[in-house]
């Protein structure tokens, strides 16, 4: 066993386990794009970034694919990480903002802005469907080719690949595939339906929930005492 730091408390895991995976092991939450329990860790998504170390030698490392290591202090939660994940979402919204699953992220996360040009692209380079191909379903069809912002995933010469067995796992395991609710000609770049789904407000609107709307519509969130009225058709 090794013992380590994890937000302040001392802790213990099996040797060889990665800082996710002993994260995930005490009930710590932290988000993942391109990791799957089933196929080989890549890294490449970064929104699984910690912090380890302290003070000036402190840095952020992708936890499903560092390992932990004995007497390693781990912080999960901290402003640098917060702020590191959510630049990580605005990007993924700019690539591919019709994916339902940046999309819930996004909410999940309380990213509200953008700040990057839109690019609508089909792919978020997260890799699953090249290590499902390869690692699940024992082919290798496609892979990455290029690199940089040339970077994207084809099939050897760019011709159907006499590998591929038509099963599916990529487009199973995509998450470009899963289309956002509003559908593809969405009038906005964040959705935010998902930004609370828990009811608000219940001491001014009866059973009003922030999923009905776009969050701060009815004005209790922002303050606003001529607004706390309850919505119509709500």
């Amino acid at each position: 066993m090794i013992s380590f730091i994890l937000n302040g408390l001392d802790v213990q895991t099996e040797d060889g386990s990665t800082i996710l995976e002993a994260c995930k092991f005490y009930g710590i939450e932290i988000p993942t794009l391109c990791y799957n329990e089933g196929l080989r860790p890549y890294g490449g998504c970064r929104l699984c970034l910690v912090e380890i170390g302290s003070g000036e030698n402190s840095r952020l490392v992708s936890s499903c694919t560092y390992p932990v290591e004995e007497g390693l202090n781990v912080r999960t939660n901290t402003k640098r990480v917060v702020d590191a994940r959510k630049m990580m979402i605005e990007l993924l919204v700019s690539i591919c903002p019709q994916s339902k699953t940046v999309q819930d992220l996004a909410s999940k996360y309380h990213v509200t802005r953008v700040r990057f040009p839109v690019r609508n692209d089909n792919c978020v380079l997260c890799g699953l469907c090249v290590r499902m191909c390869k690692e699940q379903m024992q082919s290798g069809a496609i892979g990455f080719s290029e690199r940089g912002y040339k970077k994207k995933i084809v099939t050897p010469f760019n011709i159907r690949s006499e590998q591929c067995r038509l099963c599916g796992g990529c487009i199973y395991i995509c998450p470009a595939c899963q289309m956002r609710c509003q559908g593809p000609d969405a009038e906005t770049d964040l959705c935010s339906g998902c930004l609370s789904l828990e009811p608000t407000c219940i001491e001014t609107h009866d059973d009003y929930q922030c999923w009905m709307g776009t969050t701060g519509d009815c004005g209790t969130c922002e303050g606003r005492p001529d607004q706390r009225t309850k919505p119509d058709n709500r």
